[in-house]
């Protein structure tokens, strides 16, 4: 657990079991690897990056998302193929997420906590392009997007020109928050299950 969007995804993740949603949280550990059924009903597989020495973050995220593959794939068999979607947050399991959406046809929604621009202004050397480039294949491929503001709804619209009806706001403030987070999750499941 490091940080805020660790605390988000915890937590978010025991109100889906409260509502009777099965639910698998597939996450990073330096040393951890293998599944876990959390005391909230959660359940938890880590997994850890198979390359230990790497030269920068974008060599450690793609050869670790073959590991999230991996894991997540077994997820899926384990379960019959009955697996609804996936909600993916950031852009660092993104590539994992194309591909088993590709592969497996597992609809995914994009949560978007945070933009390379926002972390690296006007930075444009060819590692900040390559997350850029990242993020707009996850905008691109995800079948919705969720955020926490509308600021960042318009800052998704302003640099990635993401249509503005994919984009759903969802405050963490809201007394509502499970329920819209469980409307964009049927409405995507919905519209996998008739495509």
């Amino acid at each position: 657990m490091v940080g805020q969007l660790a605390e988000y995804v915890r937590n978010l993740a025991g109100q889906l079991v409260k509502k009777d949603v099965e639910t698998y949280v597939v996450t990073y550990h330096d040393y951890l690897t293998g599944g876990h059924d959390d005391s909230d009903g959660v359940k938890t597989i880590r997994v850890t990056n198979p390359v230990r020495t790497h030269i920068g973050v974008l060599t450690w995220v793609l050869t670790l998302n073959q590991e999230i593959e991996r894991a997540a794939a077994n997820i899926y068999y384990y379960a019959a193929k009955q697996v609804d979607l996936m909600d993916t947050y950031d852009w660092h399991f993104i590539p994992a997420a194309v591909t088993l959406k590709k592969s497996l046809g597992i609809p995914f929604v994009y949560s978007v906590e945070s933009l390379e621009e926002h972390r690296s202004h006007g930075a444009n050397s060819p590692f900040n392009m390559a997350i850029k480039s990242i993020e707009w294949l996850g905008m691109y491929e995800a079948s919705r997007l969720l955020v926490k503001s509308e600021w960042m709804k318009n800052e998704i619209y302003k640099m990635y020109k993401v249509p503005l009806e994919k984009v759903k706001v969802v405050s963490l403030e809201s007394p509502h928050l499970i329920k819209d987070v469980l409307g964009v999750y049927k409405s995507v499941a919905e519209g996998a299950a008739s495509g």
